[in-house]
């Protein structure tokens, strides 16, 4: 097989961020904290940010491009200029990227309320026997079969 069959199908290679998209999202919900502003008006949307990735992995000129403010877009620019990128390998040729990423803000969940409560126990209180009133005691018989 000759070297020309066997070159990568894109030429220049985006960076990746260590450990792929799963790791991407896990890092920015881990460092997301939802603004107070928003908490108090229950805004939840999406804030999509376009930035751009050095050729040694850094975070650079990060922007909103929508947004739903209320201090969100500004989390959002907080969150991005935290990421690290592993540089690409350009065959020695220094090359910047466009990115975009969307980070979702979602309210947190009402935990359910707490109910607190005790269990205290008594002893059993004995019934008393049933006896029967004045002697009178009464019985059937009942008879199965041929009586003939």
């Amino acid at each position: 097989m000759s070297k020309k069959s066997r070159k990568d199908k894109n030429f220049i290679k985006m960076p990746q961020y260590p450990g792929g998209s799963e790791a991407l999202r896990k890092f920015i919900d881990g460092e997301l904290r939802y603004p107070d502003l928003a908490l108090e008006r229950m805004i939840e949307g999406v804030v999509h940010v376009a930035y751009t990735v050095s050729n040694e992995g850094q975070v650079e000129d990060v922007e909103v491009v929508n947004g739903i403010g209320h201090g969100c877009d500004e989390e959002a620019i907080r969150v991005i200029k935290l990421l690290k990128y592993a540089p690409a390998d350009n065959y020695g040729v220094k090359v910047r990227s466009s990115m975009r990423t969307r980070i979702n803000f979602r309210l947190p969940h009402a935990p359910a309320p707490v109910l607190n409560y005790t269990v205290t126990s008594e002893p059993a209180k004995q019934k008393p026997a049933i006896k029967p009133a004045g002697g009178n005691n009464y019985g059937y018989t009942i008879t199965f079969g041929d009586n003939t």
